[in-house]
C-alpha cells in the first residue's frame, strides 16, 4: 500500500507545479502586456514587456521562458514557461505552459 500512497502524493505535487506554473504564466503575461502600454512603441516597448514579465517570475521558470509582445492599438502578450517536473530547476517536461494578456494601449497627449 505505501508504494501507491507515494505514487498518490507525487501525482498530486506534479499537479500542483503544473497549476502552479499556469498561474505563473498568467501573472506574467499581465505584467508584461501592463508595461508594455506604458512604453513607447517599437524596440522599446518589446524590452520593456519582456523584463516585466520576467521580473516577478524565479530561476526555476525564468530560464526557458519566452516573451512576446505586439501592438497595434491594443498591446497583448504571451508568456510560455516549461513544466518543471518534481522540482523546479532541475528537468522540465517538454510540455510548455503558455499565459495570454493583453491591454490598451496609452496615449500621452
Amino acid at each position: 500500500m505505501t508504494p501507491v500512497i507515494i505514487l498518490t502524493l507525487v501525482l498530486v505535487w506534479q499537479a500542483v507545479l503544473v497549476g502552479y506554473t499556469f498561474t505563473l504564466a498568467g501573472n506574467a503575461a499581465d505584467e508584461a502586456a501592463r508595461a508594455g502600454t506604458a512604453a513607447p512603441p517599437g524596440g522599446a516597448r518589446q524590452a520593456a514587456c519582456s523584463a516585466a514579465g520576467l521580473k516577478h517570475l524565479s530561476a526555476a521558470w525564468r530560464g526557458g521562458a519566452e516573451v512576446n509582445c505586439t501592438q497595434s492599438g491594443y498591446v497583448t502578450a504571451e508568456v510560455t514557461l516549461h513544466v518543471p517536473v518534481l522540482f523546479p530547476g532541475l528537468i522540465d517536461f517538454p510540455a510548455r505552459v503558455t499565459g495570454h494578456a493583453g491591454a490598451v494601449e496609452e496615449v500621452k497627449r
